[in-house]
């Protein structure tokens, strides 16, 4: 029976691309001269931490990251913003989480998605991922269109893996 996964993962290796080349872009430019400015990976890669003097400097960062990542494919729906908060006196901080695997109230939303389509495929919530199977593999094309069209509304990176037939 024809099958495929619906997952949500970030590659890894090109986040720490990204933010080492955010990093030095951000030492170089002349905008951020005594800013004091520095974006920081979380050591079990599932947040970064943008820190900067003022919270234009942050916001000035995180743009400069957001396109470092947007350059080496990583799907800017991965990731959560928190508010920017004040850190003492003088700094400020942004926390951005990453979001590796589908949540559960998100694979409940997409298998309702296929059920409302009246598609003649079924999924399964499986951990962090979702396995959508049917009878043809038409059907599954179909349902990974869907999923494409919706993915903006719902928020969620997906990448389709494992097609079998």
């Amino acid at each position: 029976m024809p099958s495929f996964d619906v997952v949500s993962k970030i590659d890894l290796a090109e986040l720490d691309n990204a933010v080492n080349q955010a990093k030095k872009e951000i030492t170089t430019r002349y905008d951020f001269q005594g800013a004091q400015a520095d974006i920081v990976l979380a050591p079990d890669k599932t947040s970064l931490t943008v820190k900067a003097n003022t919270e234009d400097r942050v916001q000035t960062a995180k743009e400069v990251l957001l396109a470092k990542l947007a350059k080496r494919g990583i799907s800017l729906l991965a990731l959560e913003y928190e508010p920017i908060e004040k850190t003492g006196l003088s700094n400020c901080k942004q926390l951005i989480k990453l979001q590796q695997g589908i949540p559960v109230e998100k694979s409940k939303e997409l298998v309702k998605l296929l059920k409302d389509a009246k598609l003649k495929v079924q999924g399964s919530i499986q951990a962090d991922q979702l396995r959508v199977t049917g009878k043809n593999k038409d059907d599954l094309q179909e349902a990974i269109a869907l999923f494409r069209r919706e993915a903006d509304r719902l928020k969620l990176d997906m990448q389709f893996t494992n097609f079998r037939d």
